[in-house]
């Protein structure tokens, strides 16, 4: 049976495996180890409150995970409060697809995302991922663009 809980700093280097996993399977380019980033990110950002995860665990393994980095811009239209969620590591082992775990994972962050006074949750989906996002509601922006420093 499947268990849904809050991610723990205990559960970091599960999670960061999984998360490393996922990049590869959506054909991300390792040009440089990116634990010792992941490890800082998480640890820093768990413990002010500005990144949250729930995980799915069956017995002792996490079988699925989600993220959600909570940030502020200028408010403007879409979000009048400026505050936005961004969805990341949402991530389900191949083994468990298909069964609901990655819309309850998803369903709890954006929850999250709402408790923290969030207009408007953001994520830059993978083609497997679309699917869901789309029947949870979201709308593709096509103005997304991105500049590598």
């Amino acid at each position: 049976m499947i268990e849904y809980r809050r991610l723990e700093k205990k559960d970091l280097d599960e999670f960061i495996r999984l998360r490393i996993n996922q990049l590869r399977e959506e054909g991300a380019t390792e040009d440089f180890d990116l634990k010792p980033a992941l490890v800082d990110y998480y640890d820093r950002h768990m413990a002010d409150g500005t990144f949250v995860s729930y995980v799915a665990v069956d017995g002792d393994k996490i079988v699925g995970t989600s993220g959600m980095s909570f940030v502020e811009k200028p408010p403007y239209f879409g979000c009048p409060s400026g505050k936005l969620g961004l969805l990341s590591s949402m991530y389900t082992d191949n083994n468990y697809r298909r069964q609901g775990i990655a819309k309850k994972l998803l369903s709890m962050v954006v929850e999250e995302a709402r408790a923290y006074g969030c207009g408007a949750v953001q994520i830059t989906a993978s083609d497997m991922g679309v699917l869901l996002y789309q029947d949870f509601g979201f709308v593709k922006n096509g103005n997304f663009m991105q500049y590598k420093l």
